[in-house]
């Protein structure tokens, strides 16, 4: 692993951790960093375009996301709806990437933002060509663990 991916890393899932534990009260670390992991049965994704553009990739759990939601808006875990996980999703995507882009303005790395879409299915996982870099990270506690990974 590159200096620029460890960079890059750091970057993504600073800004992953902070903005679920800002949001949801979870106090989170990282817990793997195997690029070969599969992801969870939602995955949120946005194409980052730039200089060396990418993909972001977030996965979970549906039920790891109900319980970020029920701790963010203070419902129970059971009353979070379907669309109510996959929005949540979709802005986790976008402000991780939002953060990670401010992070990264005055750097190579630097991108603009497009529209985030969560995948659904289960045991889905990314192949890419050898030349390919691949940042990967499970943070999470005791109660939730989220997938995320960078691609470019």
């Amino acid at each position: 692993m590159d200096s620029k991916e460890i960079e890059l890393g750091y970057i993504f899932t600073d800004a992953l951790i902070e903005i679920i534990s800002t949001i949801s009260g979870f106090s989170l670390n990282v817990i793997s960093q195997k690029k070969d992991m599969v992801f969870d049965e939602l995955t949120g994704v946005m194409n980052l375009n730039g200089k060396k553009s990418g993909l972001l990739f977030i996965s979970a759990k549906e039920l790891d996301i109900r319980m970020i939601c029920a701790h963010m808006t203070g419902v129970l875990r059971t009353e979070v709806s379907e669309t109510e996980t996959e929005d949540l999703l979709c802005e986790l995507v976008n402000m991780t990437a939002g953060s990670a882009k401010l992070r990264l303005s005055n750097t190579d790395f630097t991108f603009a933002l497009s529209q985030p879409v969560v995948l659904k299915g289960e045991s889905m996982s990314l192949v890419a060509k050898k030349r390919t870099h691949v940042v990967s990270r499970v943070i999470g506690n005791e109660e939730v663990s989220v997938k995320l990974k960078v691609v470019y």
